[in-house]
C-alpha cells in the first residue's frame, strides 16, 4: 500500500508492514485495519521473544493460496496482525518525484515483535529509492538504539526518526540513549510526536541531556485526538501554548496538525526542520 495521504505533515504513506500489538485505546490504524481487512487467520510462526504467535508474510501467492478474492491483493488480509507486505517493498521506488514518506502508518516497524530482518529489508526498499524523505515513528524508541549499536538503522540526511508520545510522564524518551548527545553527530533527523496530546507538557528549557549539549531532537510535531471514541481528549489551548514557548525556547520547529486549528486560532503554524 502506497498513497497519498491526509497527513498533513507528509506527502504520502507506504505500509510494507501492517498491524500493531501496543493496543492504545485511541488507535485510529486499528479500526481502519479491522473495517477493511479481510478477517483472515494467518499461518503464524512462534516469536521465540514475546512467546506469541504474531509472524505472518503477506504475499499475492499466498492470499491466492488462502482463496482471498481469488488471489487479488487486500491492504489488510489478516486484520491489525502484524503483516509483512513483500509485494510493496518496489513502491517508493515507482514515485519518480521526491515525496516525503510516513514509512509504516499502520504499523510500528520497531515494536519488540518485529524482526530485525523485516526491518532491514524496509530498510534496503528505502535505500534504492533515494530521491524520497523517509519519516518513521515507534513508541519504542529503544529500538533505534538497538539497531544502530549493530550498525542497521541507516545513517543519511533523507531518514528521520520519531518517537510517539502522548502524555510529559514517557521518560523513555529521554531515557533512551539514542536521544543523547552520543548520536548528534549522525546525519539523520530525530523527532518528537505528541499526538493525541492528552495532557499539558510542561514547558521545556531545553530537550539536552546535560548542561551544554545539543537539543536531542530537531522537530516537534501536535495534534488533537481524532474520531469519536469514549472519553476522547480535548486539548486546552493552554497546553499548546506551552509546545509553542518550548519551540521559541530551544529553536526547534512545531508543526500544528489541523486538529488544532481551531483551538489556536491565529497562532496555528506548520513548521518544518527541511
Amino acid at each position: 500500500m502506497g498513497s497519498k495521504t491526509k497527513i498533513d505533515w507528509c506527502d504520502a504513506t507506504w505500509n510494507p508492514v501492517t498491524g500493531c500489538l501496543h493496543g492504545c485505546e485511541y488507535c485510529y490504524a486499528r479500526k481502519i485495519a479491522e473495517r477493511f481487512g479481510s478477517h483472515q487467520m494467518p499461518i503464524f510462526v512462534d516469536y521465540p521473544v514475546l512467546h506469541e504467535p504474531v509472524r505472518c508474510t503477506s504475499t499475492y501467492e499466498y492470499m491466492r493460496d488462502l482463496g482471498i478474492n481469488e488471489g487479488a491483493i487486500q491492504p489488510y488480509p489478516f486484520d491489525f496482525t502484524p503483516t509483512f507486505h513483500e509485494y510493496r517493498l518496489d513502491i517508493p521506488k515507482g514515485w519518480k518525484k521526491p515525496r516525503t514518506i510516513f514509512v509504516c502508518s499502520m504499523a510500528d516497524l520497531f515494536g519488540k515483535w518485529v524482526e530485525d530482518q523485516w526491518i532491514s529489508t524496509v530498510m534496503d526498499a528505502c535505500l534504492a529509492a533515494p530521491q524520497h524523505r523517509y519519516l518513521f515513528l515507534t513508541k519504542n524508541p529503544a529500538r533505534y538504539f538497538e539497531l544502530a549499536k549493530k550498525g542497521r538503522l541507516v545513517d543519511q540526511s533523507n531518514f528521520w526518526y520519531g518517537t510517539s508520545v502522548t502524555r510529559p510522564n514517557h521518560q523513555f524518551f529521554f531515557e533512551t540513549p539514542f536521544f543523547t548527545n552520543k548520536f548528534r553527530s549522525h546525519s539523520y533527523g530525530i523527532f518528537l510526536s505528541i499526538e493525541p496530546i492528552l495532557e499539558s507538557f510542561p514547558v521545556q528549557t531545553t530537550f539536552r541531556r546535560e548542561e551544554g549539549q545539543q537539543n536531542c531532537i530537531d522537530w516537534m510535531i501536535c495534534g488533537a485526538e481524532t474520531g469519536n471514541r469514549k472519553g476522547k481528549v480535548k486539548p486546552e489551548r493552554e497546553w499548546i501554548e506551552n509546545l509553542m514557548e518550548t519551540s521559541r525556547l530551544t529553536g526547534v520547529p512545531l508543526f500544528m496538525k489541523e486538529s488544532l486549528r481551531e483551538i489556536v486560532g491565529d497562532d496555528f503554524r506548520q513548521e518544518f526542520p527541511w
